[in-house]
């Protein structure tokens, strides 16, 4: 496993035709299986760049923007945003793509992972080298998130 790894290592994309059975009740994709694969391609991501098992340990701050209808193309991409010790935080984006190619924002979601051993027992994770302005624009912003998350889980919610 190398020590430190590049956010381009561990990018994922995933591609999906929507279809009757992911509409809801309203003609428009059901959000439940919308963060079933939002969760998908954040484990993937965080499995990438931890090289090993891991477990969603929050799924925080999932914004829908808006909706989408049958026979839509959406695109998820995740990309890694921060690491700590052992945890590692995802931002997966969800687009519309039209006919030409162009993609449209309908929903953006921050998940934290945590890599675990063949018992399920926490292990450390590679650094994350960070290569542009936005990459360390998402660090910091991933920084402020977890310290909101550790206030949140101390005062019980």
């Amino acid at each position: 496993m190398k020590e430190v790894k590049t956010v381009e290592e561990s990018l994922t994309e995933q591609v999906h035709l929507l279809m009757p059975a992911h509409i809801n009740g309203s003609g428009r994709l059901f959000g439940g299986q919308l963060m079933e694969w939002i969760d998908i391609v954040g484990g993937i991501t965080a499995k990438r760049h931890a090289e090993c098992n891991i477990t969603t340990a929050a799924i925080d701050n999932l914004q829908f923007k808006a909706g989408a209808f049958i026979n839509d193309t959406l695109v998820l991409r995740g990309k890694l945003t921060y690491v700590g010790n052992t945890s590692m935080e995802v931002r997966v984006d969800t687009y519309l793509e039209d006919l030409s190619g162009f993609r449209k924002p309908i929903n953006r979601a921050y998940l934290v992972y945590v890599a675990i051993d063949k018992d399920g027992r926490p292990i450390k994770v590679p650094g994350l080298k960070l290569e542009t302005e936005v990459q360390q624009a998402e660090w910091d912003g991933a920084v402020k998130r977890n310290k909101l998350r550790k206030i949140r889980r101390t005062e019980g919610f």
